[in-house]
Parts: C-alpha cells; sequence; structure tokens
C-alpha cells in the first residue's frame, strides 16, 4: 500500500501547504514482540494522509478495536508435551453478535484486542498467523505489569468508579489519579493504534472503538492518518460534569474522543453529561440539525449518537429451543412451581455498582412488611464472577453472603429458604432456563451503563411451542414483569417496567410486591410492548443503524482540506474547504506594496483586541497603526464594530481619517470631523418597550448575565454566566422575544454569549457596499480589498466583498481574512488576534514607508 506523510508538522502547525513524499513501505502483518512499535509511522509527530489515488476497489471493511478479542484460548498438551492453542470464538462476546447481527456478506469485519490468555512471546507470532488467518483477529500483547497497570490499575480503579460515580475521596473509594497508571493507559492505546496501522487501509476502512478502556486511541489513529472513518461507542455511564472535572487529565480525553468522527451513547443521559463536559472545560458548543445532533470541532463535525444496545436475537431463541433448556425449565418447575413458590429472579455481576445486596434488603423488608409472602416468594441471585479484582470485590461478596444467611436464618424453615444465592458459574442455557420460569425479574443496579439482563428476560418468557408445553401455558398468555432501577442505561427503553430508585427499600419493596399482585391482564400487555421493542431493536439493528451514522458523518471527508496541529495528546485536525488557507504575510505586502487604491475593513472585538480582553479599549500601539494605514492616501479603512457610536467615537478620537461603522452599520462617518450618517431608514425605537422587560426578565434569573442598550440595538450578554444555563436561556429568549416582536421592523438574532435585537435589513454587508460604492463613485474603484473578522455577523462583509466585481477595479486583489480556522464564507485565515495585528502591523509600516519617500 502506498501512503503520503507530511514531511514536517511543523509546516502543518504553520499552516504553510504540506508537501508530500511517497513512501513505499512495506506493512508489516504480525508485530512480533510485544509493546513494539511497527516501521509504520515512525515518528510519533508524523502525520499521515493517505492518497486517494491508491485506493482500490474492494468489499467494504470495518475494523472492530476493543479490550478483549471475541475468542476463547486453551493451552493444551499432546503427546509430545508440547504445547498447542486452540482457540474458538466467543458467542456470548458482543462483538461477535454484532458480526452476527449485520448479516452482510459484502462486509468484511477485522477484530484488534487482547487475548484473554497469556502467550509467551516465542508463540506470539504463530498465534498471531494463526488468529488473523481463521479468525481475522489481530491480537494485542502486553506484557503482564503493563497489562496490570493498564487494566487493572488505571481502568478498574479509577475510569470505571469515576464513571459510576464514585469520587476517591479516600484511599478505600476507587484509586487516587496516579500519573505512572495513566501513562501505562496511554502506551497501550498507542499499541492497539501500531497495531491497526498493520492492517488497515486507512481511505476505505471504517474503525470502530468500543469502550473507556481505549478512550484516546482515537488520537493516535487521527495523527496516523487524517481522513480515517473514525467510531467510538461508550458502553459505561458518562458521569456529570461536576463529576468528571474532578479528573486530572479531563481535556486529554475529551480531545481525544473528539478525534472521532462519531461517539456513540446507550442514553441522551450519558450524551447529555458528555456534552456539558465538552461546553464546560473546552467552551465548545453543539446543535441538533434535522434529528442529528453535533460539535463543530475545528471545522469537523463530530456527530453524537444515542442508542442503546440490543441482545442477539438468533443466538438466546437457538438456546431457548435447546433440549437441554426444556430439561433444566422442567427441573426448576419441580423445584419451585410445583411446589406453590413464586420466583424472583436477579443475575447481577459481583461488584460493588450492582446493588445486590440492596435486593436482598428489599426481599428482607418484602417479608416484613407482607407476611402472607412467607414460603412462598423465593428470590433467585445468580451472582456472576466479577470482572475486575480488589478489596471492594471481597467486601460485596462477604456482605451478600451474611446477608443472604441473615434472612434465611430469620425467615426460612425446612423446605423453604426465601434466598438462594448461586455464586458458581452457569451455563447460557441454564441461565436461560431460570429467566423462563421466573415471574419477576429484578436490576437493582445503583448505576450501569446498559444492562441486557432484562433484554434476555424478556425474550426468554416470549419462550417456545415446546417450553408452552412443559410449562403449561398457551402460546397467548405471555407475561412478564420487570423492577429495574432508573439507573441503568437500558430503563428509559422500558416503558412498561416497574422504576425504582434502589437506595429506597421500602419503594423497591412495595415495587415487587405490586409486580406479584398485578393482574395476569396487564402483565400481558406489558409483555408485549417489551417483546415488540426488544425483538426489533436487537444488536444488528444497533450496529447497522451506528455504521450507518458513521458513513453518514464521513461521506464529506475526501473533499476536505486536512491539516494536524498540535503535539500529544492535544493533537487535533483542522478539516476545511479546500481553497480555504491561512494568509501569507509575503502574499499580502506584495499585493499591498503593487496596488495603489486599497479599502479596508476591520472588525475590532475578537479581531484587533481579544475577545477575553476586560479592557476593550484601543492600546497606543493600536491607534498608531490605525493612523499609519489612514494617513496612506491610497487607503480608505473602516473600523466596523458592534459598539455604539458613542464610544467608538471616544476611544478613536486620535485617528482623524478613520472611517468608522457602528452598531453593525446603521451608523457611519467618513472620517473625525464628518457628521454621522445612517445606512439605514431612521425606525421608531418603540419595540425596546417590548423587548427590554423581557431582557430584564431573563437577566434576574440568569446570574452573570447584563443587558447592553444601544441607540438601536438591544443586548442580552451571557458570557459571564453558566455556560449550560446560559446557553439554554438564550435558546428560551430568542424565541421569547421573536413571538412578541412579530408585527415590530426588527430581527433578533443570536451570537456568541449574546443575544441582540436590531433593526432590519442591518448589517456588516451594508457597510462594504456603502464603502465600495463611495470608492467607485469619486472614480477610484479599489484593486486591493481587505477585510477581516471573527464571527457570523462578519460573514456579511465577506459575502459582499467577494462578490463585488463590478465595483472593483479588474483583477482586485480581494483578501477576505477570518480570525481562526472554522467554516466561513472568507478564503483566507489568520490564527488569532496576535496574528492579526502583526499582519495588520505590517501593511502599516509599508504605508510609513511609503509616506516617507
Amino acid at each position: 500500500m502506498v501512503s503520503r506523510s507530511y514531511s514536517n508538522l511543523l509546516e502543518l502547525a504553520s499552516g504553510e501547504s504540506p508537501t508530500f513524499e511517497n513512501m513505499n513501505r512495506r506493512i508489516p502483518r504480525i508485530m512480533t514482540v510485544a509493546g513494539l512499535i511497527s516501521d509504520v509511522d515512525d515518528d510519533p509527530l508524523e502525520s499521515v494522509c493517505s492518497d486517494p489515488s491508491s485506493s482500490s476497489v474492494q468489499r467494504e471493511r470495518i475494523i472492530i478495536v476493543a479490550n478483549q478479542l471475541p475468542i476463547k484460548a486453551q493451552r493444551k498438551q499432546d503427546g509430545n508435551n508440547k504445547n498447542n492453542w486452540f482457540f474458538s470464538w466467543d458467542d456470548n462476546s458482543l462483538l461477535l453478535q454484532l458480526k452476527d447481527g449485520l448479516g452482510d456478506d459484502d462486509i468484511d469485519v477485522i477484530y484488534v484486542g487482547c487475548l484473554k490468555e497469556d502467550v509467551h512471546p516465542n508463540e506470539q507470532d504463530e498465534v498471531s498467523q494463526i488468529l488473523l488467518e481463521t479468525f481475522k483477529c489481530v491480537p494485542t500483547f502486553l506484557p503482564g505489569d503493563l497489562f496490570t497497570r493498564y487494566y487493572h490499575g488505571f481502568c478498574k480503579q479509577q475510569l470505571w468508579p469515576l464513571f459510576h460515580y464514585m469520587l476517591p475521596l479516600s484511599p478505600d473509594l476507587g484509586g487516587r489519579f496516579n500519573r505512572s497508571l495513566w501513562q501505562a493507559y496511554v502506551s497501550v492505546n498507542k499499541i492497539f493504534a501500531d497495531r491497526i496501522m498493520e492492517v488497515i487501509n486507512p481511505e476505505d476502512d471504517y474503525v470502530w472503538i468500543h469502550d473507556y478502556h481505549l478512550m484516546v486511541l482515537p488520537t493516535f489513529l487521527r495523527k496516523r492518518f487524517n481522513r480515517v472513518k473514525l467510531g467510538f461507542f461508550l458502553h459505561s455511564p458518562f458521569p456529570s460534569s461536576e463529576i468528571y472535572k474532578t479528573l486530572p487529565i479531563r481535556e486529554e480525553l475529551l480531545r481525544a474522543l473528539l478525534n472521532s468522527d462519531l461517539i456513540g451513547f446507550h442514553t441522551f443521559d450519558y450524551a447529555r453529561h458528555f456534552l456539558s463536559c465538552c461546553s464546560r472545560m473546552l467552551g465548545l458548543s453543539y446543535e441538533s440539525k434535522r434529528g442529528y445532533i453535533g460539535i463543530e470541532y475545528y471545522g469537523r463535525t463530530v456527530s453524537i449518537k444515542i442508542l442503546p444496545v440490543g441482545i442477539h436475537m438468533g443466538q438466546l431463541q437457538s438456546v431457548l429451543s435447546l433440549p437441554k433448556t426444556e430439561e433444566k425449565v422442567a427441573e426448576l418447575i419441580e423445584q419451585f412451581s410445583d411446589k406453590g413458590k413464586i420466583m424472583l429472579l436477579g443475575v447481577d455481576d459481583m461488584d460493588i455498582f450492582k446493588g445486590i445486596n440492596l435486593k436482598l434488603l428489599a426481599m428482607e423488608q418484602l417479608l416484613i412488611q407482607h407476611p402472607e409472602w412467607h414460603g412462598k416468594v423465593v428470590l433467585v441471585q445468580i451472582a456472576n464472577p466479577a470482572r475486575g479484582k480488589g478489596k471492594d470485590v471481597k467486601e460485596v461478596q462477604s456482605d451478600t453472603k451474611a446477608t443472604a444467611k441473615r434472612i434465611n436464618d430469620r425467615f426460612g424453615k425446612p423446605g423453604y429458604d426465601p434466598v438462594i444465592l448461586i455464586e458458581e458459574p452457569l451455563r447460557f442455557y441454564e441461565k436461560v432456563a431460570y429467566y423462563v420460569v421466573a415471574e419477576c425479574c429484578l436490576v437493582t443496579a445503583v448505576r450501569d451503563g446498559m444492562n441486557l439482563i432484562p433484554y434476555e428476560y424478556i425474550i426468554s418468557r416470549q419462550g417456545t411451542e415446546k417450553l408452552d408445553k412443559v410449562l403449561g401455558i398457551g402460546s397467548s398468555l405471555k407475561k412478564s414483569m420487570l423492577v429495574v432501577s432508573e439507573f441503568i442505561g437500558c430503563s428509559p427503553s422500558l416503558s412498561g417496567a416497574i422504576r425504582v430508585n434502589p437506595w429506597n427499600i421500602d419503594a423497591v419493596a412495595d415495587a415487587v410486591d405490586s409486580a406479584l399482585e398485578m393482574a395476569d391482564s396487564e402483565k400481558q400487555l406489558r409483555h408485549e410492548k417489551h417483546y415488540k421493542y426488544v425483538s426489533t431493536h436487537d444488536v444488528g439493528y444497533w450496529a447497522r443503524s451506528f455504521l450507518q451514522d458513521l458513513e453518514r458523518t464521513c461521506s464529506d471527508h475526501v473533499r476536505r482540506r486536512w491539516w494536524g496541529i498540535g503535539f500529544g495528546l492535544s493533537f487535533r485536525v483542522v478539516a476545511l474547504d479546500p481553497n480555504f488557507k491561512k494568509l501569507s504575510m509575503e502574499h499580502i505586502v506584495s499585493a499591498y506594496k503593487r496596488t495603489k487604491t486599497r479599502a479596508i475593513l476591520l472588525d475590532y472585538d475578537g479581531t484587533l483586541m481579544p475577545q477575553a480582553s476586560i479592557d476593550k479599549s484601543p492600546t497606543s500601539n493600536s491607534i498608531k497603526m490605525l493612523n499609519s494605514l489612514c494617513r496612506d492616501e491610497n487607503n480608505m479603512v473602516f473600523l466596523v464594530s458592534a459598539k455604539s457610536r458613542k464610544t467608538l467615537a471616544e476611544w478613536f478620537s486620535p485617528c482623524e481619517n478613520l472611517g468608522i461603522a457602528a452598531e453593525h452599520g446603521y451608523f457611519l462617518r467618513l472620517k473625525r470631523d464628518a457628521e454621522w450618517e445612517t445606512c439605514a431608514p431612521v425606525t421608531d425605537s418603540s419595540w425596546k418597550l417590548i423587548a427590554e422587560p423581557v431582557m430584564k426578565l431573563y437577566t434576574e434569573t440568569t446570574d452573570g448575565s447584563t443587558i447592553e442598550d444601544k441607540e438601536t440595538a438591544l443586548v442580552w450578554c451571557y458570557e459571564d454566566a453558566d455556560p449550560d444555563f446560559g446557553s439554554c436561556q438564550a435558546k428560551e429568549l430568542l424565541n421569547h422575544l421573536e413571538s412578541v416582536l412579530t408585527n415590530e421592523p426588527v430581527t433578533v438574532k443570536s451570537g456568541l454569549n449574546h443575544v441582540e435585537v436590531k433593526p432590519q435589513g442591518v448589517n456588516k454587508g451594508i457597510v462594504a457596499k456603502r464603502l465600495l460604492s463611495a470608492m467607485q463613485g469619486k472614480e477610484m474603484s479599489p484593486d486591493f480589498v481587505l477585510c477581516i473578522g471573527d464571527d457570523r455577523s462578519d460573514e456579511d462583509m465577506f459575502e459582499v466583498i467577494t462578490s463585488s466585481g463590478p465595483s472593483m477595479a479588474p483583477r482586485a486583489e480581494v483578501f477576505a481574512c477570518t480570525v481562526g480556522r472554522k467554516p466561513s464564507k472568507a478564503k483566507y485565515y489568520l490564527d488569532d488576534t496576535t496574528d492579526i495585528v502583526r499582519m495588520v502591523q505590517g501593511l502599516a509600516c509599508v504605508s510609513d514607508q511609503i509616506v516617507l519617500c
């Protein structure tokens, strides 16, 4: 495969056109030593863009990346005491179910991840070859110590507790942030990137990364291939900003995720928390267009996908049809139903967030409050082995056993234990049999990303014809009941379930009693509703929907220009129109020197003066620079601002020949001694009597907001308010003002941290038209036009000067320049106000030399 590489990242950072060189490199298929960086893109600062012309037509391919491969591995010895590896698919792996759910023979799926078993370095080549050729799996081999610090250290002791709302307030409550564990996490993500590099065709392949173990991987891949088609799905909760912001590397993780094209979450709550963090910590805003939520990030739209994962219907139905499942169901009926006992079922991993002990306490409370259920109701709690390890897991195990024993000692009798705790691993068909027999399923996790147990329970209760005969029920009498925690990802999709706060033991006990007492007809209706949703929103539906959105999001990759900027985990790419480029100092100075009639339009706030400045008045250097431009008789210089004419006249009184356009161009004067003119018909300002009380209402209820009263406009500013609340209030205010001002000759517009009401037809484009027309009327058609601005209001000026050919001299040099790399009608950009001032200062120096000559 032939690829092109940027030869120097400094060229990228400077915005200069990158130079390319062909690299005919061998792409290795196997990394033979754990942790060894592949020979592709050895330089971590190197940013790679594949040549579109080198892509060949082939089957669509998806590279699925996760911490673990969907593979079971066993080591066995043959008769010669030689170790042999035996591999098979792990049918319970979501990644494998995802592939089956796609069900498309035209899609190739390659997996990248770790094996559950340790493989000696001497065997890694052979194992890699077998897995790649037989299973299309690329194993990532990690040294034992590195894996421990990465997985059991950073993932399980720091990220996982925090994402489940556990703050490390003491050493016993999750791990305190450890820089060495974080470095191990980054190192492992880098190794994963190296493995992906060995098999990826970057122009054609889609990469789908799964879960919090690999949150910085998008940055490494985006650095290697700027146009990589990259999706990420988080299977855990995403915490609120109040929790997340305690993480020392909070911005690094957010920026890494934003190097994806599509980010998926199970619920709107998780997505909302992520968007809030992006707003509060990175200053990014999002908007919804035609049902799709997107974040604008350096010219790219990072899409947000909200869709809970489903179950593998085919796999579960095949297990329901197994003869051994029927046998187990018959055995459970004999154990419970035939003896007049009603089974309640809980199936959970043995960890601190699954709320097993709370469930047992609720069972105890049920027996206390409702003695009529003594001897009749049994809670079967299946405790799956914990995925992590540590002190907290041991404490959960001991607490669960102690609570179960206490309840059985208190309420049990010969032939009846109210709690049956099953700790030994069960085969999947055995769990399914418990689902089939259970009258009600209880899921009381205090925090869980998704939890598919309720879905499996619903499909199992639908059963099969043979199971109906074993149960002695008709096919039309299917019913199920669910008591689920409010804090699990599947809860919003199960509208027929009884939702509970698992911390409220009494409420959970009452919910279980309601489930048991509910009429069969109601249970059937709820079951039908759940079954319809779960059976149609299976894992295949989820996977296809995600990949369709990923394809839609990446559809414009080829036609955009891409730059990589930043170093380390601050790396990101800028994707812009091919004609959009950085304004070269040499280019504009050269054009400035050879032209004779120049029009210069300069915005003020955010262009000549940084937005963050508290004192907005111009510096002495700015005044000197503007006077130098104005003294040049070949120049007509205009300052265009949203500020009031009184403020601008006071600030720029030393500039005798400076033209000023105030309040977006409503007021205009050609020089200091000239009279103020209006660029639009004078309007009645009685509309302020309607708008101002509305703005005052929102100011009183939004701490940090202010009102700016101009001669022709009213502006509600919220830059010092809480960003989320301010944005929310601004949207509400916008709608409110549009409603009450419908019949008034004004427009209501929102901008960066403000909502403005101003007369209709007033915008900065009027100033550009007026200036060009005035110069044309004096037979001074400009052969040089420079217009610089930083926000939406300046786009009107850009549009005018780029489409006003007849008002200018033939072959006029036109420079429409915005501040920062972002989508704009301007064809040029400079990075910040410092660059703008430096460039304008350069032009001023040229004018000084001309005047002196």
